[in-house]
């Protein structure tokens, strides 16, 4: 399979605990087109953490559906990603833009950026493993780096690697002074420089991903670029996601109201108590559903307080729906 296979045009971005197994269900009651990424797996708990379902288990609802890999050690990243493929993955992605101090340690994320000459060896390695799509999601440079001269090196090495798809964080990864919550916002946003990477790189897939919030600046970038992804905006305000299918992709999406949305995950997570799972792991991805609407904070307070509970089941789920009143329309806001 090529990249082009698959319709990346709009995608949620990984976020650590963030993009869970649940989180992606619940994201298909809004859309069906999106593309979804895990949060970032690294290498050894695949090949060392049990039950490997804990890792890479996922709803089939949920595709299409790219896994995000964390790791640098060519031979393992293969493994990984041949794995991956087994398991029914559409994409592998390989993380070379977190920049938190752990990843760091162990030669993940970001730090990658000053080593392309690795990550043009996993690329190779874990293209030569799969026949799915292998990816990369980068930031525009670190630290001292150049924005301009080291992205363009590294940039041609993983591509001459074989890697055709970057999906580019526009914003540089301070390392050394900013925490990882601080690199997602204090580095300085540059759209143009990923524009002008497209702009110099055409025949490659280049994406745009940082501070986007709505679906008119999504349609922007693509003016630019080939493809953009959304990380907060879209779990913080979820209901964005059910006018995607409709602006991006031209086809009804699946939700025609946030109450209809809701209701479609109910089985869902009644199977996942009956699995064992806490009511709150599947309701705290739903906490911004009703989010400006009135009755929006009565429904958030009433799983925030009552969803960990212990015994907490569908009355609880059912009770903080019942607290927002349902217009006759709700119609997503782009």
């Amino acid at each position: 399979m090529t990249s082009a296979a698959l319709d990346r045009t709009f995608s949620v971005a990984p976020m650590m605990d963030w993009t869970t197994r649940d989180y992606r269900v619940f994201a298909r009651t809004l859309t069906r087109h999106a593309l979804l990424y895990t949060e970032m797996v690294t290498t050894g708990a695949i090949l060392h953490g049990s039950p490997r379902a804990r890792f890479l288990g996922y709803d089939d609802t949920e595709h299409p559906l790219a896994l995000q890999l964390g790791g640098s050690d060519p031979g393992e990243l293969a493994e990984c990603a041949a794995i991956a493929e087994e398991w029914g993955y559409d994409e592998v992605n390989l993380n070379v833009g977190c920049p938190s101090d752990r990843v760091q340690n162990n030669l993940i994320g970001a730090c990658l950026m000053g080593h392309p000459d690795k990550v043009a060896a996993a690329i190779r390695a874990m293209r030569e493993s799969v026949s799915i799509p292998v990816t990369v999601k980068c930031r525009i440079g670190i630290d001292d780096q150049d924005e301009d001269a080291d992205l363009e090196r590294f940039i041609s090495q993983v591509a001459d690697a074989g890697c055709d798809t970057f999906i580019v964080h526009a914003r540089k990864a301070w390392l050394q002074g900013l925490s990882p919550k601080e690199n997602r916002d204090i580095p300085p946003l540059n759209y143009p420089r990923v524009h002008r990477l497209k702009a110099s790189r055409p025949a490659l897939h280049i994406g745009i991903n940082g501070g986007l919030k709505t679906l008119d600046a999504c349609r922007e970038h693509l003016q630019h670029v080939d493809s953009v992804m959304i990380g907060r905006e879209a779990y913080q305000n979820p209901w964005l996601l059910a006018s995607v299918d409709d602006a991006l992709y031209g086809r009804p999406g699946p939700a025609q109201s946030r109450h209809q949305a809701a209701r479609t995950l109910r089985p869902y997570i009644a199977r996942r108590l009956e699995e064992g799972a806490r009511l709150n792991h599947v309701t705290r991805h739903l906490l911004g559903l009703f989010q400006g609407c009135p009755g929006g904070r009565r429904f958030r307070r009433h799983l925030s307080e009552n969803a960990h509970r212990e015994g907490a089941g569908l009355q609880v789920f059912d009770d903080a729906l019942g607290l927002v009143p349902e217009p006759e329309r709700q119609l997503a806001d782009a």
